[in-house]
């Protein structure tokens, strides 16, 4: 089965091709460094991280990631001011958080992470062009936006087409002042200087001082580092209209033939709406993982598929939490290599993957893979066993989820309890393998009591001794 996912440009499932044999090219819209990220903003992350390792490991395509970073628009000035903050210092202070939280959630680095505000070249030398070929204007020198440049939405008649809009449907553009727009649904390439803007805060141009338009950065980016036409364009579903929709435009208005394919992941969301700092309902990834391990939190952000939208309620790591110690206990059991051999991957989980990148479906086998492998070491089948943990390796590898990547041993310390937990009853089962296999019996029955005291079970089977924490079953 070859890779097919859902394209928002098409509306539909497509066979995935790349522009180039062997190559992908992919820019994801990254965050606007404004404030702390939580765990809704990482989902994008997770999704389109999976993406690439899928394609790097399942299909062996060499893929150039481009994960952009917005460090100036109009929220990081406002909030820059109330805090009395040069907005440049706010931004790198909140671009630093972020890189912290992806890094302790294990989504690997971009190929290139490009700033907006060092791309302000490409983004005139895009903007002049699409004013030399009629889909964009400056506004009246005399008026009161002069400076501004404006896209012109009826100028290009496929404006629209992402989101199967028709132009007088929309709503106006809020992203400039509209006394000098042609339509009010025309959106900002570039925004004039204004006075109680800060100095630092625009760039010189042949229409006047100012800063880009937030649409416009991400065409000048994908475009330097990915070139005219490249395979995969991807970000949050909140994203499709007007941001994308206006990138589209204005790339193709220019003459590039931009993204191939459009992808786009739900939100996570809790008590039904979007998770976010304004409804008070995002929680900060170091807050979050000092609740549980920062595998456990990768593990529920990605376990869902990545266009269903994803409802978080309590219990909802403590969940991940348990499911990653019986992938993480197997392991253990089977004395797995560390080792990733990508190509110990069942077809099953291919399959899956394949299918748009059915995460939920792919873990169904991961678990049923663990299931059979403790069922082989119940049996005695060591050789069965240590197969079925070269296929959960590579599995939950590909899934970043992986409890055997030195990455988490890192990202989990101090990470939660459950970490500390595991280390000090492994080291005590340990000691009692040694006491055993020593037939000193006391020794091992005394440290088997100190942990049923403590509330660690412990069950002894043929491919060596299994604990759990004792449940209350009560009330």
């Amino acid at each position: 089965m070859s890779l097919r996912l859902f394209d928002t440009a098409a509306g539909e499932l497509r066979e995935f091709e790349p522009l180039v044999p062997g190559q992908v090219g992919m820019y994801i819209c990254g965050l606007t460094t404004q404030g702390t990220p939580h765990i809704g903003h990482m989902r994008f992350a997770v999704a389109f991280d999976i993406l690439r390792r899928w394609l790097e490991a399942g299909h062996g395509f060499d893929v150039t990631f481009v994960r952009n970073v917005t460090d100036i628009d109009d929220k990081i000035l406002r909030k820059a001011a109330e805090n009395d903050e040069p907005w440049w210092a706010l931004s790198y202070r909140f671009e630093r958080e972020t890189t912290q939280a992806l890094e302790t959630l294990g989504v690997r680095a971009p190929t290139y992470e490009p700033r907006a505000t060092g791309h302000v070249p490409e983004m005139v030398e895009l903007m002049d062009t699409l004013v030399e070929r009629g889909h964009a204007y400056a506004a009246p020198a005399d008026g009161p936006d002069a400076g501004d440049v404006y896209f012109d939405v009826r100028s290009f008649p496929e404006y629209g087409a992402l989101t199967r809009q028709a132009v007088d449907d929309m709503e106006a553009a809020p992203d400039a002042d509209p006394r000098g727009k042609r339509d009010p649904r025309d959106f900002a390439l570039w925004k004039a200087h204004k006075p109680s803007d800060p100095a630092t805060a625009s760039w010189p141009t042949p229409f006047g001082r100012g800063r880009p338009g937030w649409h416009l950065e991400c065409s000048a980016m994908a475009r330097k580092y990915l070139g005219d036409t490249f395979d995969i364009h991807g970000g949050a579903v909140d994203l499709r209209f007007p941001h994308h929709e206006n990138e589209l435009a204005q790339s193709r208005a220019a003459g590039l033939g931009f993204a191939r394919y459009w992808l786009h992941n739900a939100w996570l969301t809790a008590a039904g709406e979007k998770m976010s700092k304004s409804l008070g309902n995002g929680m900060s990834v170091p807050e979050v993982t000092r609740a549980a391990r920062a595998i456990a939190v990768r593990y529920y952000i990605g376990g869902s598929h990545y266009r269903s939208t994803l409802e978080y309620r309590p219990g909802s790591l403590a969940e991940a939490q348990t499911a990653v110690e019986r992938i993480e206990g197997f392991l253990q059991r089977a004395g797995a290599d560390p080792a990733v051999d990508y190509s110990a991957i069942p077809a099953e989980f291919r399959k899956e993957m394949d299918d748009d990148l059915n995460t939920a479906g792919a873990l169904a086998v991961v678990h049923a893979r663990v299931r059979a492998g403790n069922t082989a070491l119940d049996a005695g089948d060591v050789a069965a066993a240590r197969q079925a943990a070269r296929e959960v390796i590579a599995m939950t590898d590909v899934l970043g989820v992986n409890p055997l990547d030195p990455h988490w041993a890192t990202s989990d310390a101090g990470s939660g309890d459950d970490g500390a937990l595991a280390a000090l009853v492994e080291d005590q089962l340990a000691q009692r393998a040694a006491a055993r296999a020593a037939r000193d019996f006391a020794t091992a029955d005394a440290i088997r009591d100190r942990l049923t005291a403590a509330g660690v079970q412990v069950e002894d089977t043929p491919g060596g001794a299994r604990w759990s924490l004792a449940r209350d079953t009560q009330g």
